[in-house]
């Protein structure tokens, strides 16, 4: 009986995390460059399943009483362009990440809705400033280019600096972050990044799909839920009979 309890608890907590990570999509799917998660499911302790009858024990075949999260697979297919007319406003085309300086680490994103802080640098709002390759890059007002290579000229058509784009070195570790944000421990710069200004990337979430994923996630959790209830009342069931005997 604690097997019953043991495999539906373990369904439920996948389940949960699954609507957790479903449910992130779903706010962020207005979210500029967001990448969609999904829960990949794992099993845990595979056992052969044997009946006993007549005094004899029967193969009858295998089985996994437990479930958990493997891991939490992230989508980084392109999403497409939506320009935007504001200047702030940035895509990157093809490979490559904007670098945002935090407070205490640099952040990789796909997010270009930016905007200029009261120095005259050009920040994300609530995560840091912009990087250029020179540093933190500083356009003084809403009058500014870049160019689809990424260069950066000011109101007077004077060259500031180059958009930083880089992308997670082969084998680094990449860990996605709050917000769209993500943190690697080994980046690389992309030569031939194409940027477009006065443009957005959508998110790639794909809202269909994550309803009906949401759907089946719910009717699983509520399976589960189910399934320990029955095996309560099993469970009090046969401590009532062992009273009686």
């Amino acid at each position: 009986m604690l097997a019953g309890f043991y495999t539906a608890a373990s369904g439920i907590l996948v389940q949960q995390r699954n609507i957790n990570e479903i449910g992130s999509n779903i706010t962020n799917s207005q979210t500029a460059g967001y990448r969609s998660r999904r829960v990949v499911q794992s099993t845990f302790e595979h056992n052969f399943l044997t009946r006993l009858e007549n005094g004899k024990y029967t193969s009858i075949g295998e089985g996994d009483p437990a479930t958990l999260v493997d891991v939490v697979e992230t989508n980084f297919d392109p999403s497409s362009l939506e320009e935007t007319g504001r200047p702030f406003d940035m895509a990157i085309v093809g490979d490559g990440y904007f670098n945002i300086q935090g407070e205490n680490r640099q952040f990789l994103t796909r997010n270009g809705n930016f905007n200029i802080d009261d120095e005259g640098y050009l920040v994300m709002d609530g995560i840091g400033r912009v990087m250029g390759e020179s540093g933190d890059l500083y356009i003084g007002g809403s009058d500014f280019t870049v160019t689809n290579q990424g260069y950066v000229f000011d109101e007077n058509n004077r060259y500031v600096d180059k958009l930083l784009i880089t992308q997670p070195a082969e084998g680094s570790e990449t860990y996605k972050y709050e917000n769209g944000m993500f943190i690697t421990d080994n980046a690389e710069i992309v030569e031939d990044a194409t940027v477009n200004q006065n443009t957005l990337e959508r998110s790639n979430v794909d809202m269909n799909q994550e309803y009906t994923r949401l759907i089946e996630a719910q009717r699983n959790l509520q399976a589960c839920a189910t399934a320990i209830s029955t095996v309560d009342q099993m469970n009090a069931k046969a401590a009532t009979l062992s009273s009686i005997a």
